[in-house]
């Protein structure tokens, strides 16, 4: 353990942002393949600034031997959470019914039906609605989970920032 204390403060804060992320993505995998809660576009949309957070948090970790660019991670996985939160308040203001979301449907219709394979294919077809609330806890949905918790552990590792770079001035 004493090596990890001896690591710059946004090496440490890079893996902090990757381990986070990594669990709230794991957390909506678990629900997507163990639960078999299907994800609509916009939950998709909210796993992308995750991965990001993972892979530059990592970066961040691995830096460790030039603090300026572990720096420079650490902000970028700060930003995708801060993303991942903002992309979470817009979906579950559409969940919520306080706005309106995207007008598309999620999923790809296959090429080369005949109208009789296409009209199957349609009525056939599992849709999943970004405006339907699928899971929640205390009345909160899924996308207010994330919103929640990743904003606020982007607000914790900008405070680290903050606090780092203010020790050091």
């Amino acid at each position: 353990m004493s090596s990890f204390t001896a690591l710059p403060v946004p090496s440490k804060l890079g893996l902090l942002a990757a381990l986070g992320s990594g669990a709230l993505l794991g957390g909506a995998l678990y629900f997507q393949y163990v639960v078999g809660l299907a994800p609509c576009e916009m939950c998709h949309w909210q796993r992308w600034p995750h991965i990001a957070a993972i892979a530059t948090g990592l970066l961040a970790f691995a830096s460790f031997a030039k603090p300026r660019l572990a720096m420079t991670f650490a902000l970028l996985a700060i930003a995708a959470l801060a993303v991942t939160s903002g992309i979470g308040v817009f979906h579950a203001g559409v969940e919520y019914h306080l706005w309106q979301g995207p007008q598309t449907c999620s999923g790809t219709i296959p090429r080369g039906l005949s109208a009789d394979e296409l009209k199957k294919y349609l009525f056939g077809a599992k849709m999943v609605r970004c405006d339907d609330i699928v899971w929640s806890l205390w009345g909160i949905s899924m996308a207010g989970w994330n919103a929640i918790l990743s904003g606020a552990l982007a607000l914790v590792l900008a405070s680290g920032i903050v606090r780092s770079t203010g020790a050091r001035t």
